[in-house]
């Protein structure tokens, strides 16, 4: 088989099912429809199918003719909270859900790359696990995993996509090391006497304490931080008191801490002491908590050139860009990147012709649609070259 001409051949479903997904969009953990309609494609082709994975993801398993190893093709599922203003023919029939992130393209891409693949079982030698996951947006890819979809049999790579609007279309992105930043949502709830706003010297208020934490940690990130290990601490939500002459009991605060580097948790432990220092100067009391949204997500050197190798081979050198697209967004891919020597690629979708060149997460937000069939050239010829090099 020809891939190319297999997957020329394929566009219009290509097509098809990108414009039956975005039109379908569903949040995470409620892709209930998106997860039938690619389960039922997976057998259809003939894959073992296992279904409801964390509630609502999907995995195909192709096992090739021959014994081998196995590789991971890894695509989210889910929509945003958003209301769609792209005026396309095909836009979202619920209203306040949008595929507004390029996942609708990413599950059309991988059901083609799989129907291509099951095409050619008979040549592979190893195997190829299909993982379509659920509530990328809020780091679902941990839950999945825990319920052990790196096993049986056992997972010794992986590889990950994503529809790039920062990038021209038809250009492919892809670099070693550090590529999209660990996120920590906090949260700081600082506590002090309330009272009257006529006598604040009977009050510790908490507000003042909290904006000194707040000016605080940012001068922490411009003074104490290697400007050579990218760190973001950025603020979202404050909340305090009911009234103007009311000095409240507590005061929240909350953001989010990013870092393109390894050290996010000596920077969780300078937060605490930063924040702790100011409480005592102004008396009050903190409660300071992190969440995970994603790890830092680190593209492994070997599948690295293994796949810029393929990408070359597809569009040309001169529309690689291997430099310079680490990002400060985070991406629960990271989540099997740190588990099995993995990469994560950025295929361009920018065309402001087309319209295509609005921000991710953004109500206009589209993608180019011709280049849906490089994506799947990249990932069919990656998992093909990946089986044969580590089976010979």
């Amino acid at each position: 088989m020809e891939i190319r001409n297999e997957i020329e051949r394929l566009r219009e479903e290509l097509i098809g099912l990108r414009r039956d997904f975005h039109e379908n969009p569903e949040l995470g953990f409620q892709e209930f429809r998106t997860g039938k309609v690619v389960a039922d494609y997976l057998e259809g082709l003939g894959l073992e199918v296992r279904r409801n994975v964390a509630k609502t993801g999907v995995v195909g398993l192709l096992r090739g003719k021959g014994p081998g190893r196995t590789i991971a093709l890894r695509t989210d599922m889910d929509a945003l909270p958003l209301s769609e203003a792209t005026g396309l023919g095909f836009s979202s029939r619920n209203e306040g859900v949008m595929h507004a992130c390029g996942h609708d393209g990413h599950l059309a891409m991988m059901l083609v790359a799989a129907k291509v693949l099951s095409g050619i079982k008979d040549e592979l030698r190893g195997n190829v696990k299909f993982i379509f996951q659920p509530n990328e947006e809020d780091a679902g890819a941990e839950i999945m995993i825990g319920e052990g979809i790196l096993e049986n049999p056992t997972v010794d790579a992986a590889v990950g996509m994503h529809l790039w609007s920062p990038i021209q279309s038809g250009k492919i992105g892809i670099a070693k090391g550090p590529l999209m930043a660990s996120s920590y949502y906090f949260k700081i709830i600082v506590h002090g006497r309330g009272g009257h706003g006529g006598a604040p010297h009977t009050t510790i208020s908490p507000i003042l304490s909290g904006i000194d934490m707040i000016k605080a940690l940012q001068e922490m990130v411009l003074n104490e931080t290697d400007p050579l290990k990218p760190t973001i601490i950025s603020f979202g939500k404050v909340s305090a008191g009911t009234y103007p002459i009311i000095i409240p009991e507590k005061m929240e605060i909350e953001g989010s801490l990013r870092c393109l580097h390894k050290d996010t948790l000596q920077v969780q432990d300078r937060i605490r002491e930063v924040v702790d220092g100011i409480s005592r100067v102004h008396r009050t009391t903190f409660r300071l908590e992190f969440k995970c949204g994603n790890d830092l997500l680190y593209n492994n050197e070997e599948m690295t050139s293994l796949a810029e190798e393929i990408a070359e081979g597809i569009v040309g050198r001169e529309n690689l860009i291997t430099s310079d697209i680490s990002v400060m967004l985070g991406e629960d891919f990271a989540e099997f990147s740190k588990r099995v020597p993995s990469t994560f690629i950025f295929l361009g979708t920018a065309n402001q012709k087309k319209g295509t060149d609005y921000p991710h997460h953004h109500p206009k937000f589209n993608i180019d649609e011709d280049v849906l069939p490089i994506g799947v050239e990249l990932l069919v010829k990656t998992a093909m070259e990946y089986l044969e090099e580590k089976s010979a």
